[in-house]
This record gives C-alpha cells, sequence and structure tokens, in this order.
C-alpha cells in the first residue's frame, strides 16, 4: 500500500511492520519535499512518524479520539487521514492549516495551536464518554516541551485522581520544543529516556502465586497488594513520580520501534485508569540536517533539500523587527545589569537567544509558561530589576489574569514587549496577534505603544526600559521592517503619551497605531490623487492617547478615520471614539482594523486584500464614508 492510497487511518489496521515502515518512509519523504517548497514546521513532524502509525494501528478512528498537544507535530496524522492529495497547500490560502482544525477535517479531534492542552482536552473527552455511558478510547499526545506549561501539570493532577477513568497520555520526549528544553521537568524526562524500559508482570503471576503449594490460595487477599509493590520495583526511581500522582507508567519506549510501540499501546489500552506511555523520539528523525540542527530545522522558509540551505530571495530585506529588537536589547543590557530579558521557550523568535549568547545572566527562558514568565517578572520588578518580558501576542494572552493581578494591581514597572502582534500569516487564527490592544487597553496604570518602523522601535525600547512608573508594554510585527536608518547607541526615549503629525491636509483626519502608519501615508497619497487632503497623526500611544493632540485636529477638520492592525472592537479606534465622546467633540468616526473574525492562514497581504486593509481599499473606505452622500458618525 502506498501513502497516496490511504484515505482513512483505520486502512494501517492489519499492516506489517515492514509495511508501515515503508510508509513511514513515505511520510517523511511527502514531509520533507513539501516543506521545503512551502515552508513550514519540519522537526516536530518527523520525530513523530512512527508514534504515529504504532498508534493509530491500535485504535479505531471512526470511534477513538485522539487529541495532539501543539499541532504542527501532527503533519503525519493529516497526511493519513485524507489530506495527502492537498497536503502540498499547507499553510497556504485556502489550503491544508499548519496546525489542528476541527473544521478542516473529522479526524481533527481538538484544535491544537497553543500548548499543553491536550490532557485537559482528552481528559474532558474521557469524562463526558463516562457520563453517556460510551466505550471510546481517547489518548492525548503532548511533547515534553508543553509538559512544562502549568495546565498540563494541572490536567494531569486532576486526572490522576480519576482511578476509573480511562485515558492514555503519550508523552513525545525529544528533550526539545523549539529550543533545548530547560527546567526541573526536562531534566526529570533526561533521567528517564536513560532507564531500562519498564516491563509490566502479566496476569500469569497471579496463577504463579496460586501454584505454590500450601501457600497459594493463602495469599489471595493479600495479592493485588504484591502484585503492586513487586510492580513498583520494576518501576525506576525516576518513573514513580507519575505513579505517585495516579497514572500507570509505561516507557520510556524507543520512538521509532514500530514493533515496541505497537506492543506497548495495545497493553497501555488494557489498563483501566490514567496511564503516561513515555516514548523518546529525535526531532527531525529521517533528515540528518533537521537532526543535526533541530533548533534551526523545528521550522523553515523554503529551502533546497539536498543542501538545507534556504533559498535565497530574489531581493534584499531589511533587517526583521525582532532582529532590531534583540541587537537594541543587547546594547542596553551591556549598560545596564539590572535588565532581564524573559521568554517562554520563544528564545529564537522573539531574538533573546542573542542576550543569552552575549549575556547569560540577564537571560531567562522559563520554558512553555507565560503565566509563571509574567508573575516572575512581576517578582523582579520588585526587587529592583528591570525585567523585559518578550511574548508573542498570541502567548501571552494566556497571561492574562497575571498581567492584571500580579503586575497592573501592583503597579509594577514590567515592560512586556509583544512580538508578532496583527496579521502573522501561514500560521492562521490560533497564532494572529490580533487582541493585545483590547486585552491591555482596559487594565488600569497599563500604559501602551507601538513604532510606526524599527528605528521608532528603538525608541520605543529605551522608552520602556526607562519606564519605571508602572507596566508598560509595546507591540510590533512579524518580518522585516521599513530599511529606514538605525542607530548603534544613543536613542532618546519618547515622551509617554505623545504621539506626532506626518502630514498635513483639512480635509480628514488619519490616525495611525503602529504598522498602520506607513499604511496611513499611502492612503493620504491615494486621497490626495482624488483632490483630499489628510492630516497623517503617528498616534504612537494607544494608552494614554494623546488627545492633547487629536481632539483639537477632530474638531477643526470634522472627519476623523483611525488605523490598527488589530480587532477592531475594544481596540486602537474604540479608544479613539471613546476619547471624542467624553470630550464632547461629536464628529463622524470611521474605524479600519480586523472586523469580528478569525482570520485564516494566509500571507500577509493576502489577508489584508480580504480585510480591506490595502492603501487603495482604505482609501475607497474613506471617500465612501466621507466624501459621499451617505455618512456615519460611528462604524
Amino acid at each position: 500500500m502506498h501513502l497516496s492510497e490511504i484515505t482513512h487511518p483505520n486502512q494501517l489496521h492489519g499492516l506489517s511492520v515492514r509495511q508501515l515502515q515503508a510508509i513511514a518512509q513515505q511520510i517523511r519523504d511527502k514531509h520533507l519535499q513539501t516543506v521545503a517548497a512551502t515552508g513550514g514546521h519540519l522537526g516536530p513532524g518527523l520525530g513523530v512518524v512512527e508514534l504515529t502509525l504504532g498508534l493509530y494501528q491500535t485504535l479505531d478512528l471512526d470511534q477513538d479520539k485522539v487529541i495532539w498537544d501543539v499541532g504542527h507535530q501532527a503533519y503525519p496524522h493529516k497526511l493519513i487521514t485524507g489530506r495527502y492529495q492537498d497536503f502540498h497547500t499547507l499553510r497556504q490560502k485556502d489550503g491544508v492549516a499548519g496546525y489542528l482544525k476541527r473544521c478542516e477535517n473529522k479526524f481533527d479531534h481538538f484544535g491544537a495551536g497553543h500548548a499543553s492542552t491536550s490532557i485537559s482536552a482528552g481528559l474532558g473527552m474521557a469524562m463526558a464518554r463516562d457520563a453517556k455511558g460510551e466505550k471510546f478510547k481517547v489518548v492525548s499526545i503532548i511533547g515534553d516541551g508543553a509538559l512544562t506549561g502549568g495546565m498540563a501539570l494541572e490536567a494531569i493532577n486532576h486526572a490522576g485522581h480519576m482511578p476509573k477513568t480511562n485515558l492514555l497520555v503519550v508523552l513525545n520526549d525529544n528533550e526539545m520544543s523549539i529550543s533545548p528544553n530547560v527546567g526541573a521537568i526536562p531534566r526529570y524526562l533526561n533521567k528517564m529516556r536513560l532507564s531500562p524500559p519498564i516491563q509490566f508482570f502479566s496476569g500469569n503471576i497471579e496463577e504463579q502465586f496460586k501454584n505454590i503449594p500450601f501457600v497459594g490460595e493463602s495469599l489471595s487477599p493479600e495479592l493485588a497488594r504484591i502484585k503492586e509493590g513487586m510492580k513498583r520495583l520494576a518501576v525506576p526511581k525516576v518513573g514513580a513520580v507519575f505513579e505517585e500522582l495516579g497514572f500507570t507508567y509505561m516507557g520510556p519506549v524507543d520512538g521509532h520501534n514500530l514493533e515496541e510501540l505497537i506492543t506497548t499501546f495495545q497493553q497501555a489500552h488494557q489498563i483501566t485508569g490514567p496511564v503516561l506511555v513515555h516514548v523518546a523520539t529525535t526531532k527531525g528523525k529521517g533528515y540528518e540536517i533537521a537532526e543535526k540542527d533541530q533548533v534551526g530545522y523545528h521550522a523553515q522558509t523554503p529551502f533546497n533539500p539536498t543542501t538545507g540551505k534556504a533559498i535565497p530571495s530574489t531581493k534584499p530585506k531589511p533587517p526583521a523587527y525582532a532582529k532590531v529588537f534583540a541587537h537594541t536589547l543587547v546594547k542596553l543590557a551591556e549598560q545596564n545589569p539590572k535588565i532581564i530579558g524573559i521568554t517562554a521557550a520563544m528564545a529564537t523568535g522573539t531574538g533573546l537567544d542573542k542576550l543569552q549568547q552575549k549575556l547569560p545572566n540577564q537571560y531567562i527562558d522559563v520554558g512553555i509558561a507565560e503565566q509563571h514568565a509574567v508573575t516572575l517578572s512581576a517578582g523582579l520588578a520588585c526587587e529592583g530589576m528591570r525585567p523585559v518580558v518578550a511574548i508573542y501576542s498570541t502567548f501571552l494572552q494566556r497571561a492574562f489574569d497575571q498581567i492584571i493581578h500580579d503586575v497592573c494591581i501592583q503597579n509594577l514597572p514590567v515592560f512586556f514587549c509583544l512580538d508578532r502582534a496583527g496579521i502573522v500569516g501561514a500560521d492562521g487564527p490560533t497564532h494572529q496577534g490580533m487582541y493585545d490592544i483590547a486585552y491591555l487597553r482596559c487594565i488600569p496604570n497599563m500604559v501602551l505603544m507601538a513604532p510606526k518602523d524599527e528605528a521608532e522601535l528603538q525608541r520605543m525600547i529605551v522608552t520602556g526600559v526607562d519606564y519605571t512608573s508602572g507596566p508598560i508594554a509595546m507591540r510590533f510585527p512579524r518580518g522585516s521592517g521599513y530599511g529606514v536608518p538605525l542607530m548603534e547607541e544613543g536613542w532618546e526615549p519618547l515622551e509617554i503619551g505623545k504621539g506626532e503629525i506626518l502630514r498635513h491636509g483639512d480635509d480628514v483626519l488619519l490616525v495611525a497605531y503602529g504598522t498602520m502608519v506607513n499604511s496611513a501615508m499611502q492612503t493620504a497619497e491615494v486621497l490626495n490623487e482624488h483632490g483630499i487632503q489628510a492630516t497623517v497623526v503617528n498616534a504612537r500611544f494607544a494608552k494614554p492617547l494623546d488627545t492633547e493632540l487629536i481632539l483639537p485636529l477632530a474638531k477643526k477638520i470634522g472627519r476623523v478615520v483611525t488605523l490598527e492592525e488589530g480587532c477592531v472592537m475594544g481596540g486602537f479606534g474604540t479608544a479613539v471614539a471613546e476619547a471624542l465622546l467624553d470630550a464632547d467633540v461629536v464628529v463622524p468616526v470611521k474605524r479600519i482594523g480586523i472586523p469580528d473574525i478569525l482570520v485564516d492562514h494566509a500571507e500577509p497581504d493576502q489577508s489584508k486584500v480580504e480585510l480591506g486593509l490595502t492603501s487603495s481599499q482604505i482609501a475607497e473606505s474613506v471617500m465612501t464614508a466621507f466624501f459621499k452622500p451617505q455618512l456615519s458618525v460611528v462604524s
């Protein structure tokens, strides 16, 4: 059987180990060819090919449920669940998603983009199954990196308290998340990887005891206790923790040995209660280049699979915002030993790996634990340090309560740096940075700012580090800047809550925030071609808003347009509209941003076209709103 013929995972049933090995190689070939062409996540999926095939051969996927953590490790799952023919569209507009989506395929039993969710979701499904008297199996697959997330540990704590609820947790342990894992739990798992596999005693041990002359029958009341004690002797010392938490522990199992995997999973399905199967895998397995560079080949832009080298861009790009952020922060940290960079397992993505290399004592990686990262930073701030918390906009959502309770209520000077704010492209709805303006703007004591370009980013980093009156947050986008001149040092901080006028015009006021400032300037040019003169304001700050600048202009010009690369509901435009209403400046306002929809995976420029966020589309919206017969006060 060829991989292309598999449209249902139950077709794996009855195949020999040799046949499964052939399919495993085909999966790796297809995975590698596709990601080399489209870009995407490579190492995670290559590492779980045998795990996927071995597990699925022991399940009936018409009934049983498999919940994957994160989702980018589930590319082999996608290839055997009817998406082979469309796999070349991976992460492209209207194509196969890079993560799991319930609406994409009936075998995607739970959506997965953020880490540490699978055990909680799986336990919920198992409890629902039992409540309804149904009999299907539930399997939660979680990576060792995701196990550092508090939510996973909360779920383990709960599941271990339910000895009659059947739930299989598969721990995919490759010693990595994106970068090498940190902390006590990964160190503990590493000891377990080096331990011999646990051999569970078969049911015939009971018969062996019963056959002891004059003794066997008298042992019956104590037999269960004896079996439990002997089993515990077989569990390596380091594996006993999961046993104490209420799980039956099995492993470590060679994650690339199909025969061993199938046997282990079959045994696990026979055990009552929660079971944890510890599977040791190699990230990037089967592609030597990815095995040697597991960080670099976690995900890749299009590359040559023979050499592993990225396909060069047709034209040089300005430095990425993340690179400028990292370079500037390192320069400041060299001069100020109180600056501490904090990341939640995203050192390379945020650029903090540069700080780690240069100033390791001023760098902290907490693992996939955003809540802990925020409260840790609050503790550092209490003692006079200058914590700089670099977390993607989409991931900072996970620490919302800590931002309020531990930072803002206590008014602690923590500097939040939100990378990948706005439209992020191929990662889709789980990763779009749409909501940070709205979810941070409503919190007392928080200051919000966003740069119009990479040079202003440098000044805002200085502003954030220097600001000690309370918490402050800066959002910036994924990808390259505009190529504006940068400084190596001597950056001047910005005055809190002060914007700037970039262009004067009497017909309409364009108030833009962050990445939309450049779009506003382009929109003004388009409007100019139609005889409409626009004033363009770079707001710089969403909170506090520069009302001293904006309100008189709005009153004078009489038409206001706000532009933001974030959700319109509760966002920057709402802040401007509220300020106008509070000041009794009643003028028509047009808010332009992300409407109340989920933005699917596509190239950012494609998404902007669909959302009406190109400069020509914005200009058309402005003319329709204000310079054609029908007007709307607030839209």
